[in-house]
């Protein structure tokens, strides 16, 4: 992939929210929460029923279960818009998917189901190759995998749950990617969030993490107990500072070297949209001696000529990368994570980690699954369909992105990503986008405050190889409706 600047940004080139939008936001966050102690001094002397989960009087010794704020968030702000999130479904996740409708009596306290459904085109999952679908090779050697092995494994890789079919993948991940070896795990949140600690727990260790980095990474290297600082989204300068210090001054109190410094990043950040500047982090970890963790959970099939993720697009050798994770849900249209590297780095993992002393194996289909969906990637199937379905899921973000902007939208990221967010700002907004979208068959998730920061609140799109042309078009067209009827066209 050639490595020139063009159609990658820095995070100043993103369009910001407009001065106007921006001040809504606050006025319009500032009244929810006026009237939502109100209706707490309500539910306090007997005029409302409080619904939510609280704490018992006997156990305010303990700690609480329920951050103060956390709870009056929840049960006052989130409340009002849980009834366009979360949507059941009731078909496969593929491009189409069908979406049962429901109301509520209570304030969005309990849902009933309506009887009826709406076939919608689905812009919410992560499907990024399409490899999610009701038939095709991929389903039916699931389904011999199936018959064979079962569904569950029932134990744990280290006792009675590591099967042939497990090793296999893990042969296949390390030679898709490019290393000498890989380990996987059931879950991709645990992923991060059980092998973080393990590589660098206790004390004397520095975590480097990117502010808009997933909750399962800040999940594990807080359970790690290291020290953690974050740098700024995707900015070298401020990473180049942190690490300057940290080798300057080492330790706090005692000025001691620190053990380890360890930078974690994202191949592609899933609420933002943008690519990581992985040539950067490449050069400043070699500068000072740090050690690099790739998070290529979104990036990992979605970019590259060949899918090998941001490393591919970026023209790096995967061996300049300490570790690198990803996830089977997003490119493979499977479950589960892996961590690719180095045989001492595997042979670590795979005696300490506790997705592996602990965790159920995955289940054999699911391993079947991304071994096909990896091998028609790769070619081995003697086709053209991997090939074919990179170049259409790139063609259909650039069209996408392009689409939306010339509309007049504020849009998140980079142009190569299959992830594309819009700026709604506005929280009064950003459900009322949910349901417009809903009416017109497009099914469509958004994000707000805590996920973004408080002005940035948006929609997200998730872009598949298998959406045609004119289910793109027909989205196009509600979401410029949609754009007009609230006002959200801010770049015009």
């Amino acid at each position: 992939m050639n490595c020139s600047n063009v159609g990658r940004k820095s995070p100043q080139d993103y369009e910001s929210a407009p001065f106007l939008a921006a001040c809504w936001t606050y006025i319009s966050l500032a009244i929810l929460i006026m009237f939502g102690y109100l209706r707490d001094f309500l539910r306090r002397i007997g005029l409302d029923k409080n619904q939510s989960a609280t704490e018992r009087n006997k156990m305010k010794g303990f700690v609480p279960l329920y951050a103060s704020f956390e709870g009056f968030f929840s049960r006052n702000i989130f409340k009002r818009a849980i009834h366009g999130a979360g949507k059941p479904i009731c078909s496969p996740p593929t491009v189409e998917v069908d979406v049962l409708e429901r109301t509520s009596d209570d304030e969005n306290w309990h849902f009933r189901l309506t009887g009826k459904k709406r076939r919608c085109i689905n812009l919410a999952s992560y499907n990024y190759l399409g490899f999610a679908e009701k038939d095709g090779p991929c389903v039916h050697a699931t389904a011999q995998a199936l018959q064979q092995y079962g569904v569950g494994v029932c134990s744990s890789r280290q006792e009675l749950g590591n099967y042939n079919i497990h090793e296999e993948l893990e042969t296949t991940t390390a030679r898709f990617l490019g290393v000498e070896d890989a380990i996987t795990f059931g879950m991709g949140f645990a992923t991060n969030s059980m092998n973080i600690p393990v590589l660098m727990g206790g004390k004397g260790c520095l975590i480097l993490s990117d502010e808009k980095n997933h909750a399962s990474i800040v999940l594990g290297a807080r359970l790690g107990g290291s020290v953690i600082q974050v740098f700024k989204h995707n900015d070298m300068d401020d990473l180049e500072e942190k690490l300057r210090d940290a080798i300057i001054s080492g330790r706090p109190g005692t000025h001691r070297a620190w053990r380890k410094i360890l930078i974690i990043v994202e191949g592609i950040y899933s609420m933002e949209g943008s690519i990581v500047k992985l040539l950067d982090v490449i050069r400043l970890k070699r500068k000072y001696g740090a050690y690099l963790y790739l998070d290529e959970a979104h990036s990992i099939g979605a970019l590259g000529e060949t899918g090998r993720g941001v490393t591919e697009y970026w023209g790096v050798n995967p061996r300049d990368v300490d570790i690198m994770m990803g996830t089977f849900t997003k490119g493979f249209g499977a479950a589960g994570g892996y961590i690719a590297g180095s045989k001492r780095l595997i042979n670590h993992l795979r005696t300490y980690s506790h997705s592996t002393t602990y965790a159920c194996s995955m289940s054999a289909p699911v391993a079947q699954q991304v071994i096909s969906s990896m091998r028609i990637i790769m070619g081995e199937d003697g086709t053209e369909i991997g090939k074919l379905r990179i170049a259409q899921l790139a063609a259909n973000a650039k069209y996408f992105r392009r689409r939306l902007r010339d509309m007049g939208f504020v849009v998140c990221g980079d142009d190569d990503s299959p992830v594309v967010p819009f700026l709604v700002c506005v929280p009064g907004r950003i459900l009322a986008v949910m349901e417009e979208l809903f009416e017109r068959n497009i099914a469509c998730v958004t994000g707000t405050f805590p996920a973004t920061s408080i002005t940035k609140g948006r929609a997200r799109v998730c872009i598949s190889a298998a959406h045609t042309q004119q289910m793109l078009d027909k989205a196009l067209d509600a979401i410029s409706e949609v754009g007009d009827r609230l006002q959200l066209k801010y770049s015009l």
